[in-house]
């Protein structure tokens, strides 16, 4: 007996009650065949609205991806840590604090939205999040920076997502100031981009409310 999926199915039942449809139609609207075209129409624009966001594998993929975007943790997750009195409290690494960002300081020279580029790499990219030193694993933080660069962990670090575009081979990046400038004009694609911005006003990227709420002077 051959499989049928959910879609198939309800694609059957809706072939299979288009005779009581036209019934129907036909006994509440008379005999008038411009007046029931019409509400055929009616009924099939509406059942096109439904099977579009219900029964689209590509829908439910998007929504998919939006919320990964906003559960997963990134490189090593959301840590426990220990505080004095032995309760366990929520430590994100890596920019994802969702703490208000508060006021913010003078000294951080970027925000969220804007896109900026690698000095070194030369990868393009937009700013997701921003910690004002370097706020990672001690592992993390001894393989990427050697004796000669440990002035850098105090300086702001920035999340980036990187732009598909480039090729580069990674998603996502975590970057010191000092590596990064920003530029005006260029488009960034990602497939986490709509979870956190709604669009782009050439400048900037436009935060979706609830990545404004933890930046709220970005």
């Amino acid at each position: 007996m051959p499989y049928i999926n959910v879609a198939a199915a309800l694609q059957i039942c809706a072939l299979l009650s288009a005779l009581p449809a036209q019934y129907f139609i036909s006994q509440w609207y008379g005999t008038d065949s411009a007046q029931r075209i019409q509400i055929t129409e009616r009924i099939i624009a509406s059942w096109s609205s439904f099977t579009k966001p219900y029964l689209s594998l590509d829908a439910w993929a998007d929504r998919l991806k939006l919320w990964l975007a906003k559960s997963r943790n990134w490189y090593y997750g959301e840590k426990k840590t220990v505080s004095g009195n032995n309760e366990a409290e929520p430590h994100s690494y890596f920019a994802e604090s969702t703490h208000v960002h508060s006021p913010k300081p003078d000294y951080i020279q970027f925000s969220v939205g804007q896109v900026i580029v690698h000095k070194r790499f030369g990868y393009s990219g937009v700013i997701i999040g921003w910690d004002v030193k370097a706020n990672a694993p001690g592992e993390w933080l001894q393989h990427k920076y050697p004796p000669v660069k440990q002035d850098l962990k105090g300086t702001p670090h920035y999340r980036i997502l990187i732009n598909e575009a480039n090729g580069f081979g990674k998603s996502t990046a975590y970057i010191p100031e000092e590596e990064i400038t920003v530029i005006m004009g260029l488009e960034v694609h990602h497939p986490d981009m709509k979870a956190y911005f709604s669009g782009y006003d050439g400048s900037k990227y436009i935060m979706q409310p609830w990545l404004k709420k933890i930046y709220p002077h970005d």
